[in-house]
């Protein structure tokens, strides 16, 4: 008998929500099945059968878990009838509403606030903290689940990576002329963030520690630089991956990007679009911003702060790193390789 037990997603979440099986207690399902949704802190993910059989289910919908938690089994046992308490038979109606989880619920009832009351919170799985915010009042607002997760990042960061900073001066001219002709060559937009994304990627091979993880006494060094860019539209802040970057050309890095600012725009990101990165780029591009220092991504040893120019074609460019991994001089040697890289 096979067993579903939840993967780890991110390196932000302990738990996640079941949010709804996709197939009916009892039901006969094929390895790479889709059985069921789980929501992390930034996206929805669908779960795959890793095996044919007959699906059973261990958890109800509305159930925090934790990574490695059973979730299911898959047996060969005959598909039986589904089990009401678990998941509504295939044939049932749509479940109307949003998700209520079993706390939410139980609050709800407790103070007699209505499924229409729910409904109007405009969320779709309800938790009892969505419910609270009905009887605060307006003297109290949630973060939304984008900042929560900003928020555990940043904490963590700042509680476990004994980070250091450097700036350094780049003439950012020549690198917006070479931008504006490649949006003509490969008719993608290319801006800032490509061309550091880029530059950034092609020094993995020289600076290896740049892009490790830190374990104890160990740095734990990548294959291939990741570059995690940081982007803001106004629906909160997410930091999707150009994976593998040092490989692709600039036009795929510009492809990836455009898609991840549109994904950025309605939250609509896969957790793969969210995990792996190894280095960050954060834009600071915002008009009059001279100066920005990132905090150090958990699981990263270095942010780099791109701000636009703000004397002429000068702009001020920063390094936030681990000192665990990094030392000031290696940060120095880095930074001017890049500035030669952009400036070049």
């Amino acid at each position: 008998m096979a067993e579903l037990r939840l993967p780890k997603l991110n390196n932000n979440d302990t738990e996640y929500l079941l949010v709804e099986w996709l197939v009916p207690d009892g039901t006969p399902v094929h390895e790479d099945d889709a059985v069921a949704v789980v929501e992390t802190s930034k996206a929805a993910e669908e779960l795959p059968a890793d095996a044919t059989g007959t699906l059973r289910h261990a958890v109800k919908p509305g159930t925090w878990c934790r990574p490695g938690e059973l979730l299911a089994t898959i047996g060969d046992e005959p598909a039986a009838e589904p089990a009401p308490a678990t998941a509504p038979a295939a044939s049932a109606a749509p479940q109307a509403g949003p998700l209520v989880t079993a706390p939410a619920q139980a609050f709800a009832d407790e103070h007699g606030i209505t499924a229409e009351q729910l409904a109007g919170l405009g969320v779709d799985v309800v938790r009892r903290a969505d419910v609270e915010r009905l009887l605060d009042g307006p003297a109290r607002r949630e973060l939304p689940r984008v900042q929560r997760a900003v928020a555990r990042a940043v904490e963590l960061s700042h509680q476990s990576i004994p980070a250091a900073y450097l700036v350094v001066r780049m003439d950012l001219g020549p690198a917006l002329k070479r931008a504006e002709a490649a949006t003509r060559e490969v008719r993608r937009p290319v801006g800032l963030a490509e061309l550091f994304v880029q530059a950034v990627a092609g020094l993995h091979e020289k600076h290896p520690l740049f892009f490790a993880t830190y374990e104890g006494t160990h740095a734990l060094l990548s294959d291939e630089p990741n570059i995690g860019v940081t982007l803001d539209v106004g629906e909160g802040l997410y930091v999707p991956v150009v994976h593998d970057a040092a490989r692709r050309p600039l036009k795929e890095i510009a492809t990836a990007l455009m898609k991840h600012r549109l994904a950025a725009a309605s939250g609509d990101f896969k957790e793969a679009d969210l995990a792996g990165a190894n280095f960050v780029v954060t834009l600071h591009t915002e008009g009059d911003v001279v100066l920005a220092v990132p905090f150090v991504f958990p699981g990263t040893a270095c942010a780099l702060a791109v701000t636009g120019p703000s004397d002429g074609t000068v702009a001020h460019i920063g390094l936030a790193y681990d000192h665990r991994l990094v030392n000031g001089r290696d940060a120095a040697l880095f930074m001017a390789a890049l500035k030669s890289a952009i400036e070049g």
